[in-house]
């Protein structure tokens, strides 16, 4: 495999990476603890250290990255210095929360929220599953008002799509057949966060009429990227993503090796993690 490519997939008629540059590990949600939290925060509080993060991935061929942009300012400018600095373009998937009231002054803030996305220069625009979820309705098996999102979505140049840790959201959609292009999904071996279990979950990915974008593969740190990772690209289709947060560059380069590997049906070349004595059998030569 191109070292200076990787897997690609079509959403919408967009030529975008089958990994996603995930933001948690940038932008200062661990999932893990306050003081992980703030040690995220601590460390990329400017571009200096966020932006070789994202010339890693784009260095590698995956140049999309996801995140609620309109909350990280720091993120936007650190896209911006490296595709200044790469001449390459940044696909960047953007899922703000909006204001879904039923009201004139709601729907002026959404408006203005959707505008902003466009702004800053998103493709795609998955409203954030906090907003679309208030929408849902079990009983009908529908999501009230959404036409009208994705229309402002569409008005404003963008690609809409949906934020769907519930996973009954990517089902109504389908049914119902709405504007939707894409979903992010919940998606790890250990079914961390995953409102079911993870067998009906890769069901409903499998099922999806649009290409999904996974989140959470490494459960938030609770797995290795080995197993996380491996997991998986073994289990959705080839048409659907894994969106994958580094803390590091070097991070990145590890978890674009471990997918190459897997792609490659090879075994990563990565070193050993430390131990305090390396000389015992059961690691290996």
């Amino acid at each position: 495999m191109d070292k200076l490519l990787f897997p690609r997939t079509d959403v919408a008629g967009i030529s975008i990476p089958r990994m996603i540059g995930g933001t948690n590990w940038i932008a200062g949600w661990s999932h893990r603890s306050p003081a992980q939290d703030q040690m995220i925060r601590d460390a990329h509080s400017t571009t200096k250290s966020v932006t070789p993060i994202i010339e890693a991935f784009a260095r590698n061929g995956v140049d999309a990255m996801m995140c609620p942009f309109q909350s990280s300012p720091v993120l936007v400018d650190a896209i911006r210095e490296t595709e200044q600095k790469l001449g390459q373009k940044i696909i960047m998937i953007d899922t703000p929360i909006i204001n879904v009231e039923n009201s004139t002054e709601g729907r002026k803030e959404a408006e203005a929220t959707i505008a902003k996305s466009q702004e800053i220069g998103a493709t795609f625009c998955l409203i954030h599953h906090v907003s679309a979820e208030q929408l849902v309705r079990k009983d009908k098996h529908q999501i009230e008002r959404i036409d009208d999102y994705t229309k402002l979505i569409r008005d404003h140049g963008m690609i809409p799509g949906l934020s769907a840790h519930m996973p009954e959201l990517v089902v109504y959609s389908d049914e119902n057949e709405y504007d939707i292009e894409t979903y992010i999904q919940i998606y790890n071996c250990m079914g961390f966060l995953m409102q079911v279990e993870v067998e009906s979950v890769h069901r409903i990915i499998h099922q999806a009429k649009k290409p999904v974008m996974t989140i959470k593969s490494m459960a938030a740190g609770r797995v290795t990227p080995f197993v996380g990772l491996n997991f998986n690209w073994a289990t959705i289709r080839d048409c659907d993503m894994v969106t994958v947060g580094c803390f590091t560059p070097q991070e990145v380069e590890e978890d674009i090796e471990i997918s190459r590997a897997f792609f490659e049906h090879r075994p990563p070349r990565v070193g050993k993690r430390a131990s305090p004595s390396h000389n015992q059998s059961a690691f290996g030569k």
